[in-house]
């Protein structure tokens, strides 16, 4: 379906970004002496998330999607996911940084205390909802706010 009012403007804008985009890196790339390990490194990240994130990820997706918090869990999974991937690079890197002021800080130690925040807001938001609704039942509301029969 043909995009309506001002939609179509903005997408043709976004894709001749793109292409000036792929067009630089391209030419990046192609200008680069070690261009065959820069092949080989989007190579292997492709492998890497078709092969274990997206088969990961959709596994995951389908073990909370029962739950009956699944949107708090699922967000704070994928935050938490997100974070990991940002951080790994900088837990994996092998050896002292050339400059000692480079990586000054302990990334996993700080990893993991940014993982318990995510864990503790998204338990915050599930209590906090069970309070509610708790608080709601006691005053005599059904589920949709109405004030329940008496009986």
């Amino acid at each position: 379906m043909p995009p309506r009012g001002g939609a179509a403007p903005l997408r043709y804008a976004a894709g001749a970004l793109g292409v000036v985009m792929m067009t630089a890196g391209a030419a990046l790339l192609l200008s680069d002496r070690d261009a065959a390990g820069v092949l080989v490194w989007l190579g292997g990240a492709i492998v890497l998330h078709d092969a274990v994130l997206a088969p990961l990820v959709l596994g995951v997706g389908l073990l909370v999607a029962g739950l009956p918090a699944r949107g708090v869990v699922r967000g704070a999974l994928v935050v938490g996911g997100s974070l990991v991937l940002i951080t790994l690079p900088l837990l994996l890197r092998p050896g002292a940084p050339p400059n000692p002021s480079a990586l000054p800080l302990p990334y996993g130690r700080n990893l993991v205390i940014v993982l318990g925040a995510v864990a503790g807001a998204a338990c915050l938001v599930l209590l906090v909802r069970w309070l509610r609704r708790r608080r709601r039942f006691t005053e005599g509301e059904d589920r949709r706010g109405r004030q329940a029969p008496r009986r």
